[in-house]
Formats: C-alpha cells, structure tokens, sequence
C-alpha cells in the first residue's frame, strides 16, 4: 500500500485537490482511503463519502494536531493495510503553520493557497520546508505575475521541492501531480520509521490545564520575549 500525507493551511483546497486527484487517478473503486486529521469539527468526510470514498475522521481537541497525529498514523496505516486499500492518504490541517505531519521516507505534500499573500511562504515552517510536492491552488483567480512571485517565494523557502498548479475546481494540474504520486513506495507498517521534522516543543502549564495568568502560574518550557522600554 502506499502512503501519501499531505498537509496545509486550513481552507487553502486540500480535500478538493485530494478528489480531483483520486477521479484522475482512476483506480479500482474503494481501493484508495483517507484518514482525515483535523482539530474541532470537519465536513470533509461527508464529501468522501458522498464520492464513495473510505474515510475515517479524528480530532485533536485539545491536543496539538502533530503528536495527536504522530500517535494515531501508525493506527490508520493497519486500517489501510486490513482494508485492503491500494492507497492511503493522510490529510491533516497545519493550524499554526508549524505543523510538520511528514516521516522520511514518505512521499510529503503541502498545499497552499495563491490568495494568502504573495509571503505566506516564508511564513510557513516545517510543513513547507520539508514537503516533496508543493501543491498551488486557486492561482487561476491571481496574475500570472503574483503566480511567478508566489513560484519564487516558495523556492526560497523549499529549493528541492516540485511546485504544482492545480485547480481544485476543474481538476487541471491533478495529472501531472498523479505522475509524481505513483513513484512512491510501498509499505505496510511505519514502525521505526522516523519524522522529518520533531513536534512542535511541550509541554507548560496552558498545556495541562492552567487558565490563570502570570509568572506564578506559569512552568515548564516557557518562551518569554524581551521588552525594551522607548
């Protein structure tokens, strides 16, 4: 089975580049899953099944998306696996831009929409960074200038990874992004196998619990910044 996870943004058109690239794909009915993470509430899955997609929803709730993520991939990989599926793929919202759901080894995608702001890219971490594929939506609404620049600024940020425009819509661009999933490997289990980037740092106080403000009530692994007086 292979296994792709793909990450972005939330709203940047990662479930509909998902459908447009199973319809082109054209495999075998129910032969390919999704596992979709996601952090308080999801309608996605009603658009897979209304596709007569597998899917199998979970939320973080009050735990960082990535460790509820890292804890459960191995899960959802043995459902793919017992399903019998030719493919699985992974969808998980990168909430804080910060967000890393990849494991080396494991073909990695990051979508990312063309209205957010010709920086956005410099301004996404690990889930941009470390991708294989960088995924461009909606870059049929801006100007082939801000479609080169957005390009650029995504270069500067990840140089090794394959930028492809696609149009969630009407499907273009899912061949050629079809092209490059079929390359990857196949596996049946994830065990031992390692993440290209560590989780996001943990834990303080907020984390287990704590509401009160102030030094008192804070502890654990704290980042404080610096205030000069002017």
């Amino acid at each position: 089975m292979k296994l792709i996870t793909v990450a972005g943004p939330p709203s940047s058109g990662k479930t509909s580049v998902i459908l447009k690239l199973i319809e082109c794909m054209d495999m075998p009915k129910r032969s390919v899953g999704v596992v979709k993470f996601d952090c308080l509430t999801s309608f996605d899955n009603l658009r897979y099944i209304e596709a007569d997609i597998p899917v199998v929803t979970g939320f973080s709730g009050k735990i960082c998306p990535d460790h509820y993520f890292v804890t459960n991939i191995e899960d959802a990989v043995q459902w793919g696996v017992e399903s019998g599926f030719n493919m699985l793929i992974t969808e998980s919202a990168g909430l804080c831009n910060r967000c890393s759901p990849y494991i080396k080894g494991i073909l990695s995608v990051c979508v990312i929409d063309n209205l957010s702001g010709i920086n956005t890219p410099r301004k996404i971490g690990p889930m941009l960074r470390f991708a294989d594929i960088i995924v461009v939506t909606k870059g049929d609404i801006v100007s082939q200038a801000e479609r080169e620049v957005f390009a650029f600024n995504i270069k500067q940020t990840n140089s090794s990874a394959k930028i492809v425009f696609v149009n969630g819509i009407t499907g273009q661009g899912t061949f050629l992004l079809s092209k490059h999933l079929q390359q990857t490997r196949d596996i049946n289990t994830l065990k031992d196998m390692k993440l290209k980037f560590t989780m996001p740092a943990a834990i303080c106080s907020y984390c287990t619990g704590e509401t009160k403000i102030g030094e008192s009530y804070q502890m654990g692994m704290m980042k404080k910044m610096e205030f000069k007086k002017i």
